[in-house]
């Protein structure tokens, strides 16, 4: 059976959360191809790289893949300056020599608002599945207007934790929000949020182009 090697450079260790994401998409759309998936950890460089198109170098050489997943969060900004930005850094990358296929991986403002629709998975990451408190978790249809999904999506796993007092505050909402994804069972959810379909769609687009090379 064929494979393709897929990377990602996020914006951050949290953002590793997209990597099952972005896994299920991929063999959603490529059936009969084994799909690897790898988070580029930057961060354990001596020195490492400040700009996007350095941090793409660096993961192009240290992290090679067929395709290059590139995650900026919108936050405040219009998602289509984030995609702008990769376009840019691309183009500077293959200026150095470095050419490669990517997609841009941009939530509206921040991928923690995509973890944010399925509640089995964030109790289970909470360490409290049959939890009886109400997590009142938003609509679908605010999930991208929400101004911090990130602030959010740690109040309400610490709410799930059921802990109190002094178990409360040693709890680690940044780390078990990474988890979240793990233990979602079905990414179909996500489907009704623009930017989810943005990322389907090119991912739609990229596997039409290199399929065919795959088989």
């Amino acid at each position: 059976m064929s494979s393709i090697n897929c990377s990602l450079l996020t914006d951050g260790p949290s953002d590793i959360a997209l990597l099952p994401i972005l896994k299920w998409l991929m063999e959603e759309h490529l059936k009969s191809v084994i799909v690897r998936m790898e988070w580029a950890d930057l961060t354990k460089l001596p020195q490492p790289p400040g700009s996007l198109v350095d941090k793409i170098c660096s993961v192009i050489e240290i992290y090679p893949c067929n395709i290059l997943f590139v995650h900026r969060d919108a936050e405040s900004q219009p998602p289509d300056m984030r995609y702008e930005e990769i376009r840019q850094a691309v183009v500077l990358a293959s200026q150095r020599g470095v050419f490669f296929q990517h997609i841009c991986v941009v939530p509206v403002r921040m991928q923690e608002a995509w973890l944010l629709l399925d509640e089995w998975a964030i109790r289970r990451s909470a360490g409290n599945p049959n939890g009886p408190m109400g997590l009142d978790l938003p609509s679908a249809a605010r999930i991208e207007s929400i101004p911090d999904p990130k602030d959010l999506l740690y109040r309400i796993l610490k709410t799930a934790s059921g802990l109190h007092g002094r178990r409360l505050k040693k709890l680690r909402p940044d780390i078990l929000a990474r988890d979240v994804s793990n233990h979602m069972r079905d990414f179909s959810c996500l489907r009704v949020l623009p930017a989810f379909q943005r990322l389907e769609s090119d991912i739609q687009k990229i596997v039409r182009d290199i399929g065919h090379n795959l088989r």
